[in-house]
């Protein structure tokens, strides 16, 4: 405990004091002499609750009305928060108050609590006017769920779920179909939709719209559709929309930026003393929020992961488009751009020296700076780094700093500029990370590549199973690696597809249920399962990897786009003569609108190239996975799961496939995609090899049973 004027945590807390001062010094905080009052929650919390219980008391139109209500609510707030944050944040800068001199605290003081009474001022006006009715607070206790609950329907995009099925029912097809595409945007692995199951028309025609699209992201990826169409001039401008979205996108998620209340646990009070270990570790947390942006910017609606190198790819993009285009100033701007994010990337360093060779000579290169932009950007970011990392060692922050901005194997060999110069196109420098050259199907389709082991088994090819691209096999797991694998999984999966939580995502009767290659490797590295059985799981995924890359005579390699193990469990009250499929007719690249027979290729799915399921077992009935043929009525091959049993195939339209309910028992699978475009590989993959790497580079150390 500290002499006077120290005090600690402890003394603030006795005192009665370090809430009502951690409320001056942050926005939003009460002024003196008031006591903050737990806030009732937010109107749409209430609209979106009593619209789950319309729709479950079968009242479809006032369902639809209130969640729509509660959507509109949850938008005016944010926008709310976002004006009153940006507005106060332009009076007296707390950063106004340096200087020399003893009163410099007090001036940076004074700035601080002007914002906090600036945006508390602010957001109540907003809460009194189109969020806060009367009666919220005494209904705000009768809600049957959490408001933490309908925040995460809210992230997960369930209201549009809601809304389909309501409009729907009240014969507002359009409005469901629009419901539908952006529900799921966001939940591709929900392919139960009935009737629309992504189709991006409407019935007149009309392109349907992701509600909650992005624009930063929406611009992106027109971009790289136009860039890889060797569009360069329009690709130029969807980049330049792009990121110019993206930072003002990055402002607002740094403006709504939260403290984080986990830190003043009681554990943390105990540890901290004074007052400004207590100010530098709220400010650390509102500082790695801020961080996070960058993350939270890269991540397309419903996935785990960002996008790799997001935000340098679209100076990397741009370096050659503009180059495409002949505008080498522009080029060796962007360039150099790219190398404020990666100095050391040789190809990008010898597209420099090109762009330099060709500009006209009364240009000097050396004045042609990168873009201001990526300048700035990379200047608080660096600092941003530097003071996390001085939080994580002086303060104890719980934090692991991330790298998305990683540049390993990412690009080709063949994607390298030529060592010589010249003025002929012959010397132009190719892409460093754009579009990446990969097997297309129906250009150079081949099967019938050697299975790499001696115990795998051949049962049946593509001409076989009556279609493409497809082939079977048995013996890939040995029934000792079935019983592991089923064993880990009774003690790591989630209801829902291993990361949402739907219990029924697919069909009404069946549980679903299932865990990434991550959270199997967090489980082992934690002792909460065999770490040998998480390995295996791992092992057996990168097992079918080389298999499917080798038997189908891939020229480029195969990359991971999705490692997942599966349950799916009927429940007992399933009514009779079931007709329902366990997993509907669907091909894994493609949104399948079966009512017009039509497969239209969307983010995230996309990316797919391969397909591969891995049988765990045969206890169980039904469950057959089935081919169908452009028809998806008629099936062209039924083949009944068992162990060790894989069947792969190629991702597009000319596979077709589903899977027939289970009836009884449990049947499970490692379900595997792969990618053949580095740029949308599994980032959890990277992880997952980066732990096994540790893991291996320990063993050699000091080998030991990791049993």
């Amino acid at each position: 405990m500290r002499d006077r004027g120290g005090g600690g945590w402890a003394a603030l807390r006795g005192a009665g004091l370090l809430l009502p001062l951690l409320g001056l010094l942050l926005p939003g905080g009460p002024a003196r002499g008031q006591e903050r009052a737990p806030r009732p929650s937010q109107r749409f919390e209430l609209l979106y609750s009593r619209g789950v219980e319309a729709f479950s008391a079968g009242d479809f139109e006032a369902a639809v009305r209130y969640v729509e209500q509660a959507l509109s609510s949850r938008r005016r707030l944010r926008e709310e928060r976002l004006r009153c944050r940006l507005e106060c944040g332009l009076r007296e800068p707390p950063g106004s108050a340096r200087g020399a001199g003893p009163a410099w605290e007090l001036r940076f003081l004074r700035a601080l609590l002007e914002r906090a009474r600036c945006v508390r001022l602010c957001e109540r006006g907003s809460e009194d006017g189109p969020e806060a009715g009367p009666g919220d607070a005494e209904t705000a206790g009768k809600l049957s769920r959490s408001p933490a609950d309908v925040r995460l329907d809210f992230q997960r995009r369930m209201p549009y779920s809601y809304l389909q099925q309501a409009y729907s029912q009240i014969n507002q097809m359009e409005k469901a179909a629009e419901a539908a595409y952006t529900f799921l945007m966001a939940n591709p692995e929900h392919m139960e939709v009935p009737s629309h199951d992504g189709n991006t028309e409407t019935g007149g025609g009309a392109k349907l719209v992701d509600r909650e699209a992005q624009p930063h992201l929406e611009y992106y990826r027109e971009a790289v559709e136009y860039y890889e169409a060797d569009d360069f001039p329009l690709a130029i401008e969807s980049f330049e929309r792009a990121l110019k979205e993206y930072f003002k996108a990055d402002r607002e998620c740094r403006v709504l930026c939260e403290w984080s209340q986990n830190y003043g646990d009681d554990e943390r009070l105990e540890k901290t003393e004074g007052f400004y270990e207590v100010i530098a570790g709220l400010y650390s947390q509102r500082l790695i929020c801020e961080h996070e942006c960058v993350r939270d910017l890269a991540t397309w609606p419903g996935q785990l992961s960002p996008i790799e190198n997001f935000l340098p790819l679209h100076y990397d993009y741009l370096q050659f488009s503009y180059y495409q285009v002949g505008n080498y100033v522009k080029a060796l701007e962007c360039a150099r751009s790219y190398l404020l994010f990666h100095p050391d990337d040789e190809d990008v360093q010898d597209n420099v020296k090109y762009y330099e060779s060709v500009l006209e000579d009364s240009m000097d290169p050396q004045n042609i700076k990168p873009r201001e932009d990526a300048t700035i950007f990379m200047k608080r970011h660096k600092l941003e780094s530097e003071l996390i990392t001085s939080a994580i060692v002086n303060l104890d922050i719980p934090y692991v700093k991330e790298n998305y901005w990683t540049n390993d194997r990412g690009r080709q060999e063949e994607n390298q500029v030529l060592s010589e110069m010249g003025s002929s196109m012959a010397d132009a420098p190719e892409q460093s990370v754009g579009k990446q050259p990969v097997t297309k199907l129906g250009q150079d389709v081949r099967e019938g590549g050697p299975l790499l082991y001696s115990h795998v088994k051949f049962v049946y090819n593509s001409e076989q199973l009556n279609g493409t691209q497809r082939m079977l096999l048995d013996n890939v797991l040995s029934e000792e690696e079935c019983r592991e694998l089923q064993n880990m999984a009774s003690r790591i999966m989630l209801v829902g597809s291993g990361y949402q939580g739907e219990v029924s995502p697919l069909t009404p009767n069946e549980k679903f249920e299932g865990a990434t290659i991550l959270r199997a490797l967090k489980f082992g590295s934690e002792g909460r399962v065999p770490l040998h059985s998480a390995r295996l799981f791992y092992d057996v995924s990168e097992k079918a990897r080389r298999i499917v890359q080798s038997y189908f005579m891939l020229n480029s390699t195969l990359y991971f786009s999705f490692t997942h193990l599966v349950c799916r469990t009927p429940f007992s009250d399933q009514p009779q003569n079931r007709d329902d499929l366990s997993h509907p007719i669907h091909a894994d690249n493609c949104f399948f609108d079966s009512k017009n027979n039509v497969c239209k290729k969307e983010f995230p799915l996309a990316s797919r190239d391969y397909s591969a399921i891995l049988y765990m077992n045969e206890d169980f009935e039904g469950g057959e996975f089935i081919f169908t043929g452009r028809d998806p009525e008629t099936v062209t091959a039924s083949i009944k799961p068992k162990c060790g049993r894989m069947v792969s195939f190629s991702s597009g339209r000319e596979n077709l496939h589903g899977v027939k309910a289970v009836t009884k028992g449990q049947r499970c699978a490692v379900a595997l995609w792969f990618t053949l475009d580095p740029l949308h590989r599994e980032l959890e993959r990277l992880k997952a090899d980066e732990m096994i790497s540790q893991w291996n580079h320990e063993q050699s150390i000091n080998p030991k049973d990791e049993l």
